[in-house]
């Protein structure tokens, strides 16, 4: 990985990336570390601070640059479960070796790829004033994101600690601002979530972070500054109900996760990004050959009543007539149909080519939620008990719920379940949780996380109902652009309720909901069908949710803009493009697609004015180009 190695000494160190567009600045005028970046000459981001406070002292002032060398990075993988099953990650690389005023050293290590940049701060061990220092506690971070004047966002707040339903928040289930001015103040005056939306004056900027393992905290953004922009911000003392620590602990050597930027001037380079993944590595192998698929979930409509043996007996026949791989089982199984009839309902699943997903609460004492299987995935005692179970009986996935915010202690937590449920050949889900952190890469059986607003609340209220279009349209482009979102359903009843008729209704169409599995990434997709929706759907919309793929090889930007519309084509792993959109505007949509690149496109699935979903032959003019509207909170397929 390393190309070449240069030695610069003067006080600004530049690093630019492997197309020369993308150019980041680092500076240590006047003692102090900042970066700024230039995308095709025009500014992305201001004088934005880097530093951290340790333990071993203060590193945000009094700092120097000794000395910096320049290298190359070129890395290929393969991956399942992402926008992209292969590739090729090329970026040139910039480290920069500093103390401060009495001789602590550290370095930070950035990588400039064309439209993103990766950034991480790294300790060596070290000897201070005679003394060898082999840990290190980083208490906080100076690291800036400092966009220009009149820049808006599309972010969502983070909560305060033992908030929310039986005190089980922070859990990134809040709503997301849309086009708001950067000096509103968050709502819980705790700041912002990763990821973070940014409209500039010269394009878009999308923050996160990637590479956060047991050995590190998770970390968010803090409050807009004038003149500083947001800050990375660690946990609050109150998550996970008072116990572990606000700050990270590591041994030295070792280093932080990374900090991501990826910059462009139009959304295209936002929705392709990849850097969740191009800068981690697998933390152990895949002990099986995990499969991708479709479930179906009984309890989004049918709620706890619904979590009976012949009700899931119903849902497992759902799941075999769609050709679904799997049905999950949510809360309260363990009592309202126990352990040994439980064993009994894998058995017939499997004998019907379906396969069970089982639901458990996080549990410990971080939060009053009282479902059960509780005590089971809290110690590594009992996740061994279980997880020898589950893999006995054939079940290939938990779901587990309600975590305790972002602390060191919780991402063991994460890491631990997934390890050990690696060991018996278990997918996980997580849901009340974290962002996930590059994780699909890091842990191969990592499927996704729902760390968003998510589509239970459709059922909760109509509001939910009401903002879901913009909520869709949105993180393509956010919450989806850097990690698989466990959204939990493609809704096909037309109203909240097991009768199809009572509460109130949804507000999308047919052809929206069933263009959102294909602009919503995750490897295993909850279709959440009902068994009535069996008699009640046109066969052509059957047929498209028996083929849907849940795995692609490659994604692209078509158009769109966050929260008003979305259209991507994805390229399945069997081959097949699909061309999806979106449109939660009040308006229709009417757009001209140039289709040459995407081969054999045949089908269109649309809504017509009257709002009915229908499907026809593809026409093309003699450029390749078709005309199409979508209507409002309706969608658009092309296949």
């Amino acid at each position: 990985m390393l190309a070449s190695s240069v030695l610069c000494w003067a006080d600004d160190v530049r690093v630019s990336s492997p197309n020369g567009s993308l150019v980041v600045t680092v500076s240590d005028a006047e003692g102090k570390l900042s970066y700024t970046a230039t995308l095709d000459g025009k500014q992305m981001l201001a004088p934005s601070a880097l530093g951290l406070q340790t333990s071993l002292g203060d590193l945000t002032k009094e700092l120097s640059i000794v000395n910096s060398q320049l290298s190359t990075v070129a890395n290929s993988y393969s991956m399942r479960g992402t926008k992209a099953s292969k590739v090729d990650y090329k970026a040139n690389a910039l480290t920069i070796n500093l103390q401060n005023k009495d001789g602590v050293k550290f370095s930070i290590l950035f990588q400039v790829s064309d439209n993103d940049i990766a950034y991480r701060y790294q300790m060596p061990r070290q000897t201070i004033r005679r003394r060898e220092y082999k840990r290190v506690r980083i208490l906080s971070e100076v690291s800036g994101f400092n966009f220009p004047e009149g820049t808006t966002t599309f972010i969502s707040p983070q909560i305060g600690p033992e908030t929310g339903w039986e005190q089980t928040k922070p859990s990134y289930e809040e709503g997301y601002s849309n086009d708001a001015p950067m000096d509103k103040a968050s709502q819980y005056g705790h700041g912002y979530i990763f990821p973070a939306l940014f409209h500039l004056p010269t394009g878009w900027a999308l923050v996160s972070e990637t590479g956060v393992t047991s050995g590190y905290c998770g970390s968010h953004l803090s409050d807009y500054l004038a003149g500083s922009g947001y800050t990375v911000a660690y946990p609050d003392k109150g998550e996970n109900n008072g116990f572990g620590t606000d700050f990270a602990a590591i041994p030295l050597p070792g280093e932080t996760p990374w900090r991501t930027i990826t910059l462009g001037s139009t959304l295209k380079p936002i929705l392709e990004t990849t850097i969740s993944y191009d800068v981690v590595e697998t933390r152990y192998q895949a002990s099986t050959d995990y499969k991708a698929g479709r479930y179906t979930w009984s309890w989004l409509i049918g709620q706890d009543n619904s979590i009976n043996y012949d009700d899931q007996v119903r849902f497992i026949d759902l799941a075999s007539a769609m050709g679904f791989e799997y049905c999950l089982v949510d809360n309260w199984w363990d009592q309202n149909i126990g352990r040994e009839r439980i064993a009994e309902l894998s058995k017939y699943a499997q004998s019907k080519g379906v396969h069970l997903l089982m639901w458990y609460n996080s549990n410990g004492f971080w939060n009053d939620a009282p479902q059960t299987p509780r005590n089971c995935m809290n110690t590594a005692v009992a996740r061994e008990k279980e997880m020898s179970w589950l893999e006995s009986i054939g079940v290939k996935g938990i779901k587990v719920d309600f975590f305790g915010g972002d602390k060191q202690q919780t991402m063991q937590l994460y890491e631990d379940i997934l390890s050990d449920a690696n060991r018996h050949g278990l997918q996980v889900v997580f849901h009340g949780c974290t962002v996930p952190r590059g994780w699909e890469r890091m842990y191969p059986n990592f499927v996704a996380s729902e760390a968003v607003l998510a589509s239970e609340n459709l059922f909760f209220g109509e509001g939910a109902t009401i903002s879901e279009g913009f909520d869709l349209t949105l993180h393509p482009f956010c919450r989806n652009a850097t990690a698989s979102m466990d959204w939990g359903g493609i809704i096909m009843n037309k109203f909240m309720s097991t009768d199809n008729k009572s509460r109130h209704s949804r507000k999308t169409t047919d052809i929206f909901e069933l263009a959102s599995g294909i602009t919503m990434q995750t490897s295993v997709q909850c279709v959440a069908m009902q068994p009535n929706n069996l008699q009640e759907l046109p066969q052509f919309e059957m047929d498209f949710l028996r083929e849907l793929p849940t795995t692609w090889e490659e994604t692209r930007f078509i158009d769109g803009y966050p929260g008003k519309y979305v259209v991507m084509a994805r390229k399945a792993t069997n081959g097949k493009w699909y061309i999806a959109g979106l449109n939660a505007q009040k308006e229709p949509l009417a757009l001209t697609l140039d289709l040459k690149a995407f081969g054999d496109l045949t089908k269109l699935l649309v809504d017509d004015k009257q709002m009915q979903p229908v499907q026809t032959a593809l026409k093309k003019d003699k450029k390749g180009k078709i005309k199409v509207v979508i209507q409002p909170n309706g969608g658009m397929i092309i296949k």
